[in-house]
């Protein structure tokens, strides 16, 4: 790919995000549209439909994005949730890396590139090849590679540091909430699955028999799951709702092994009364097992069917493969203005909509792994990460990494679809979202797994270019890189995921009230 035709996919792009920013800054204001971009104030009755037209709500204007980063931390919270603060933050952090990834990418690393001589290339500046500003043009064994070698450790450094901050930031938001919540049914409620029914009684009375007999100081009462389907909701599902008389008394049931059999009287966290997702009620713990092992094969197998868009990606950014497979479209390949589009912007969109098509494939696939909540399936896959995808981001923003289909996502696509959503998210959230469920932030760990993969797979390509560029010395010193990074992501995983696995127990003990437990029974 050459230059003019990456400057012309980025003008595109641009250009595009300008456009739909125009039109949404003025549809908004559009009375007729109200239901469509302030529903829940609609809803809420803090907006009245019918306003009358004028002039001025034709004229965009950019007031909006200022008025929705106007509430604090905690108005956002209160109104949007913790799932939706966190998301934010997603949004903010991935805007920080790829800043600053880019500041040193554009104003360090590409000069010292294009400075060098490796590549021969006579062509004049706008119809060089990339290849020219990428390391590839460093002269092998010269000392400007330590220049990428010290943005490596730079980079890895400045991400690692967000990393942590976000991360402990986002835990205490998480159990502050918690303390700050009231409390709620399934904070004091367990699912029990797997439960052995014996000959002659019922999955209440085994339910009823069991709990009363380990934990009679706790156990309050339970509720059986019975099949969704009209024709069969009478019979009883080896499943049930157990309810205990403190969180503290549900956080011990949960986290003790119940039975002598590890298959039965398996028990989970209780989802909210509208996270459930009832399907898998009713599957075994052999076919839940299967389920999954059939999923992973089909995660697999989409992976590999993936590398058919990106090899049709990859073969638009040269031209002379494309006049040899289709030789009557020389004429109109060899115009500048085509070139520049089929090579600049063709290849990112087709990529996109490849990509628009992952998001509901996985969630169906997470469906069927026999998740009974609805924030399990969703957020088992990087649909939230989706959106011009954070671990990509990460993983281009270094130069090191100088392909031609990734530089051309992370150049020309990313800058404008993390701006679009950190100036639209924030109104959207406040506005329009309803939240139906709260997960309390739990897929942050996501987010931070995936950034740290992207690091290591980052130092991994570092360590092989240094040694293809004959600087043994470097490959060798950034061998501690990746150690480092993983040492850093097992602290993190020690320090921090636990919290986003299950509530510690004082927080459940001190936040427990007798009264709440009440409510349960009515």
């Amino acid at each position: 790919m050459i230059l003019s035709a990456l400057l012309t996919s980025v003008a595109i792009n641009l250009g595009l995000c300008l456009l739909f920013f125009t039109l949404y800054s003025i549809l908004r204001k559009q009375p007729g549209n109200i239901t469509v971009y302030v529903p829940r104030l609609v809803a809420d009755g803090k907006v009245e439909e019918g306003r009358q037209f004028n002039l001025e709500r034709l004229l965009p204007t950019a007031g909006w994005v200022k008025k929705a980063w106007e509430p604090t931390e905690e108005e956002f919270l209160s109104n949007s949730g913790l799932d939706a603060f966190v998301f934010m933050r997603m949004f903010v952090f991935s805007l920080k890396v790829f800043t600053f990834g880019g500041i040193i990418g554009m104003f360090v690393l590409v000069p010292i590139n294009y400075l060098g001589s490796q590549l021969t290339d006579d062509s004049d500046f706008q119809h060089k090849s990339l290849d020219s500003f990428s390391i590839s043009n460093v002269n092998n064994g010269s000392n400007r590679l330590w220049i990428h070698f010290s943005a490596a450790y730079i980079f890895t450094g400045v991400v690692c540091y967000l990393l942590y901050y976000e991360y402990r930031y986002i835990s205490s938001k998480r159990i502050a909430c918690f303390y700050s919540s009231d409390p709620q049914p399934h904070h004091f409620t367990v699912l029990v699955r797997g439960i052995p029914i014996p000959p002659g009684s019922t999955c209440a009375a085994a339910v009823e028999r069991f709990f009363t007999e380990y934990h009679p100081s706790t156990y309050l009462s339970h509720s059986v799951v019975r099949r969704n389907n009209k024709l069969h909701n009478l019979i009883e599902v080896p499943a049930a709702f157990v309810s205990f008389k403190t969180r503290f008394g549900a956080a011990i049931a949960l986290h003790i092994q119940e039975g002598v059999d590890p298959t039965q009287w398996i028990t989970e966290e209780a989802p909210e009364p509208h996270d459930v997702y009832w399907p898998f009620f009713t599957v075994s713990f052999l076919k839940r097992w299967i389920s999954k092992l059939g999923v992973f094969v089909a995660y697999t197998s989409l992976t590999i069917l993936f590398l058919i868009p990106v090899g049709i990606v990859q073969g638009l950014t040269h031209l002379d493969q494309l006049e040899t497979l289709f030789p009557f479209l020389k004429g109109i390949l060899r115009l500048s203005v085509v070139s520049q589009v089929i090579t600049g912007y063709l290849p990112s969109l087709i990529l996109q909509l490849f990509l628009s098509f992952v998001p509901p494939t996985m969630i169906m696939l997470s469906s069927l792994q026999g998740y009974i909540s609805w924030r399990s399936a969703l957020y088992r896959v990087n649909i939230f990460l989706e959106p011009k995808g954070i671990p990509r981001v990460l993983a281009e923003a270094h130069a090191v990494m100088r392909r031609p289909v990734a530089e051309q996502l992370a150049i020309t696509t990313a800058p404008s679809g993390i701006a679009e959503r950190v100036t639209t998210a924030p109104a959207e959230f406040l506005k329009v979202y309803v939240p139906k469920f709260e997960t309390g932030g739990e897929f942050w760990p996501t987010v931070h797994t995936s950034t740290i993969f992207s690091l290591i797979l980052m130092h991994v390509i570092a360590i092989g270019i240094f040694g293809l560029k004959n600087l043994p010395l470097a490959a060798g010193l950034t061998l501690p890189l990746p150690i480092l990074t993983l040492l850093f992501n097992e602290y993190c995983q020690k320090r921090f995921l636990p919290i986003f696995k299950h509530f510690p127990a004082e927080v459940p003990s001190s936040a427990s009230k007798s009264s709440c437990c009440l409510s349960l029974q009515s």
